[in-house]
């Protein structure tokens, strides 16, 4: 009875040895349980005085099998739970290639250009105080041109979510002396009415430049030469006088539209332009503000940069920049 278990367990444990899937350890389970049947069955048949001997090593072979087939269930378990499954057959997915966005791919094109031209890049907080926000600009707090920039006040007192770039120019001035030229490109925000050409949150690019002998011409020749590189050399820009508390004179810079041709749309409300920038020779005040001469001279811009996109792509309404439109975006 002996020699039989010691031979029925080898034939087991081969078996087991080779069950590298569950299927097969299955058969090797199947086979030891009819197994211990044939050994319990045989075990009836032996004389009393042999029962007791022959039934201890029985238990003790059942336990040790059964130890070594839980051993290996687990084993192939954890084989299963870390199998990569990889299946050849199934197709690939459609392979989406990703853009740059239009108020970005627009936004390092006007960057290039200035950079080409001398300016150097200049950053600040998005969060501003009304000192450089407002008053280091000629706009006190009781100047009426505040309202023309409606602003996202926080509640700690006279701080703001800034209303332009410009008072990023103004830090720039408060620790860097003539000459120098910079632009300031960044995001700012509005108490504005979602409209064609309007969001609460936009884009700039400002630039300042300030030296000896600096004059309108300069500006002009900066404005259009670099619509020029970005736009082409046949592009429409008008200059017209306006105001701005922080220039003296000023002018309004506008693109044709090129939605409608001069004609006249829905984009360009009508007047066949769009304004896009905003620019003159900096005030005096400015300059006496920052603690330079009031002989200083310089000149500033602002593009409003969501406008840009517009023109250059055929943008009809400047919201279209912030829907995930995926059929606009194919079309970029």
């Amino acid at each position: 009875m002996a020699q039989f278990i010691d031979d029925k367990k080898k034939e087991l444990e081969a078996g087991l040895q080779q069950s590298d899937a569950a299927d097969k350890l299955q058969t090797v389970e199947s086979s030891f349980k009819k197994v211990m049947k044939e050994l319990f069955a045989e075990m009836k048949t032996l004389p009393a005085e042999e029962k007791k001997d022959v039934g201890a090593a029985i238990n003790e072979f059942k336990k040790e099998f059964e130890e070594k087939i839980a051993a290996a269930k687990k084993r192939l378990s954890e084989l299963k739970k870390n199998e990569a499954v990889v299946d050849l057959t199934v197709p690939s997915p459609e392979f989406i290639r990703g853009k740059i966005h239009p108020l970005i791919r627009v936004g390092r094109m006007f960057e290039e250009v200035y950079k080409e031209m001398g300016f150097s890049i200049a950053y600040g907080p998005e969060i501003e105080n009304d000192r450089h926000n407002y008053e280091m600009l000629n706009m006190p707090y009781y100047h009426p041109a505040r309202d023309m920039q409606d602003t996202f006040y926080l509640e700690y007192p006279k701080v703001l979510l800034r209303s332009h770039t410009s008072c990023v120019q103004v830090r720039y001035m408060l620790e860097h002396k003539p000459p120098f030229m910079i632009i300031s490109p960044g995001v700012v925000y509005r108490v504005d009415e979602i409209d064609p050409q309007h969001t609460p949150c936009f884009y700039q690019v400002e630039g300042l430049v300030v030296g000896e002998g600096i004059n309108l011409a300069n500006l002009k020749w900066a404005v259009t030469e670099s619509v020029k590189r970005v736009f082409g050399p046949e592009y429409k820009v008008k200059f017209s006088p306006c105001y701005y508390p922080y220039t003296e004179p000023s002018a309004a810079v506008d693109m044709g539209c090129i939605m409608c041709g001069g004609k006249g749309c829905r984009t360009c409300k009508g007047t066949g332009w769009m304004r896009v920038a905003g620019a003159g020779m900096v005030h005096p005040n400015v300059f006496e503000a920052v603690g330079y001469s009031r002989e200083t001279v310089g000149f500033a811009f602002g593009w409003g940069l969501n406008r840009l996109p517009m023109l250059y792509y055929k943008i009809l309404e400047m919201r279209k920049l912030f829907e995930n439109e995926i059929s606009l975006w194919e079309q970029l």
